[in-house]
C-alpha cells in the first residue's frame, strides 16, 4: 500500500509541475502572480512534499528518495498528452536509464 502511495505521490509531483509550466507562459511577472495555474502547482507541489515526509516514515531514505524517479514517466506522459510535446525514442530511452538507475540503487 505504501508503494501505492509512493506512485500516487510522484503523479502529484508531475502534475504540480505541470502546472508550473502552465503558469510560466503568462506575460510578466505580475501577470504570472495571478495565474491560477501558479498556487494550483503550488498547492500540489506542497501535497506531494507532504507525502513524501508521510512515506518515509515507512520506508528508507535510500529507497524513497530514487523512486521518486517515477516522476519522470508521469511527466514525459502529461507533456505528451496536455501539452502535445513530442516523445523521441531518445527521451523515452533517457527516462528508462533513469528508472533503471533508481530501482537499482533503492533495492540493492
Amino acid at each position: 500500500m505504501i508503494y501505492l502511495a509512493m506512485v500516487f505521490m510522484s503523479f502529484v509531483a508531475a502534475a504540480a509541475s505541470l502546472f508550473f509550466k502552465k503558469a510560466s507562459g503568462s506575460d510578466g511577472l505580475l501577470k504570472m502572480m495571478t495565474d491560477i495555474n501558479l498556487y494550483i502547482g503550488g498547492f500540489l507541489y506542497v501535497f506531494a512534499a507532504l507525502m513524501n515526509i508521510y512515506i518515509l516514515r515507512f520506508l528508507d531514505y535510500s529507497v524513497v528518495m530514487p523512486l521518486g524517479a517515477i516522476t519522470y514517466i508521469w511527466t514525459m506522459a502529461l507533456s505528451f498528452l496536455v501539452l502535445g510535446e513530442t516523445i523521441t525514442k531518445k527521451k523515452i530511452f533517457g527516462v528508462a536509464c533513469i528508472i533503471l538507475g533508481a530501482v537499482c540503487v533503492a533495492f540493492a
